[in-house]
């Protein structure tokens, strides 16, 4: 008799493959009135982000973004206007062209959506009325309404990934602490009872669209592909 696969285990949602509630204890937003100037109290690791958070302290309270390479406590930031230094949160229509920016809203007044991992910078292109083209680290352009927010600068954090992982030990605690299933085993390793991919010749995984509302267990494969096909 086969087992329940991965996929149906994960999707009942207990702790065992959870993120835990203490690692989204800070809430990354911005300041609701864009005038005037904070202070950054402190530096913060936080394990559900990939980038250290900064605790910005000004006249109506306080707030976390993430920072920015190069910021330090004590350090002194202006909310609006013109002034182009890292770290500074503007409105993309003040910002220059060919300026690097992260955190950015995708919809004026949302707190900021885009470009949050650690190392990472999109760069102002151009704008157009009230459209401002961003060019994103994908390489792509995206557009973006002028009163959305950004920070200037790159998001601190950048190498995280450089430093080899050497250990299985390690790996094991660095899943652990984001409760992502490790050693994860190939599905086409599995047995066909145990799973869709399982089985078969070759081991060459079968082709397969997951339909958009199929439950754990069913939603294996491509899920929601861009494309089909044989790449021309």
């Amino acid at each position: 008799m086969g087992k329940r696969i991965i996929q149906q285990r994960r999707g009942r949602g207990t702790h065992t493959y959870r993120v835990r509630k203490k690692a989204f204890r800070y809430k990354v937003q911005y300041p609701k009135k864009l005038a005037g100037e904070g202070e950054v109290l402190k530096l913060i690791n936080s394990s559900a982000h990939s980038a250290p958070l900064a605790k910005v302290k000004y006249s109506e309270g306080m707030f976390y973004i993430p920072a920015c390479k190069g910021m330090f406590e004590k350090q002194k930031i202006k909310f609006g206007g013109k002034a182009i230094e890292k770290g500074n949160i503007l409105e993309l229509k003040d910002i220059p062209f060919k300026t690097e920016i992260y955190n950015i809203e995708s919809k004026p007044g949302d707190g900021g959506k885009f470009i949050k991992t650690g190392g990472s910078s999109a760069i102002v292109n151009k704008i157009v009325g009230d459209a401002v083209f961003v060019m994103m680290p994908s390489k792509k352009e995206k557009k973006f309404h002028a009163n959305c927010r950004a920070i200037m600068g790159v998001i601190a954090g950048a190498g995280r990934l450089d430093k080899p992982i050497v250990k299985a030990g390690k790996k094991y605690h660095i899943k652990k602490s984001k409760s992502k299933l490790w050693p994860r085993t190939s599905a086409v390793k599995m047995n066909a009872i145990d799973h869709p991919f399982g089985s078969g010749r070759g081991k060459n995984p079968k082709s397969k669209i997951a339909k958009r509302n199929a439950p754990p267990g069913k939603k294996v494969g491509l899920i929601r592909p861009r494309r089909t096909g044989k790449r021309k």
